[in-house]
């Protein structure tokens, strides 16, 4: 009787055990799907930032080759009247960039002859005056004495586009083709060289 009455209980002590551990394995499968839930909000909360990632780093939508224009007419600045300018309008004819200062000779030398040029290849051609190494009034006071005011001149005071271009001294040209392409950079030799290049510009 003893014998069976032990063997019972511990038929009954095994059954409970066994019950036990598979409560807690079902325990652990019940509470796991909602555990493994909790990680996937922030996996949503990245997917919806995701449109953000598209964007080129630290540049606004659009802003990084603006409207497609080359390296070379990517700068902006403001003209001596305080107006917005920026290089990407250049796009579609050639250019003569001008880079000047209002306390040099040879820029005061080159001014009418480049006032005149500007206006015979007016449409063809685009010229813009880049001043620097000066301060607002002498650069306006240049543009007005020399009557130069017939094309665009930016007051480039810091210099970076004086930098982009890598120029070193006043007075340079820099010439680019309708696509923007650097073609002649320097200073020419004199007034009929300067004529030959921009009349090689407007084909």
């Amino acid at each position: 009787m003893r014998a069976a009455r032990t063997r019972a209980v511990l038929t009954a002590l095994l059954l409970t055990g066994t019950l036990a551990v598979t409560g807690c394995g079902s325990g652990d499968d019940g509470p796991a799907p909602a555990d493994k839930a909790k990680p996937e909000k922030p996996a949503e909360e990245t997917d919806a930032g995701a449109p953000e990632k598209d964007a080129p780093e630290g540049v606004a939508p659009g802003e990084k080759a603006p409207d497609g224009a080359p390296a070379t007419l990517q700068f902006a600045g403001s003209t001596v009247d305080g107006k917005s300018f920026k290089g990407k309008t250049l796009a579609g004819k050639p250019a003569v960039l001008w880079f000047w200062a209002p306390w040099c000779g040879t820029c005061k030398g080159q001014a009418a002859q480049t006032a005149k040029l500007a206006d015979k290849y007016k449409g063809k051609v685009n010229f813009v005056g880049i001043a620097g190494l000066d301060k607002t009034e002498p650069i306006r006071g240049f543009v007005s004495s020399q009557k130069v005011g017939n094309f665009p001149h930016l007051n480039d005071q810091k210099g970076s586009v004086w930098k982009k271009f890598g120029i070193a001294q006043q007075s340079s040209y820099v010439m680019l083709d309708e696509k923007g392409k650097k073609v002649h950079a320097g200073a020419p030799t004199g007034p009929s060289e300067l004529d030959k290049l921009v009349s090689g510009l407007a084909g």
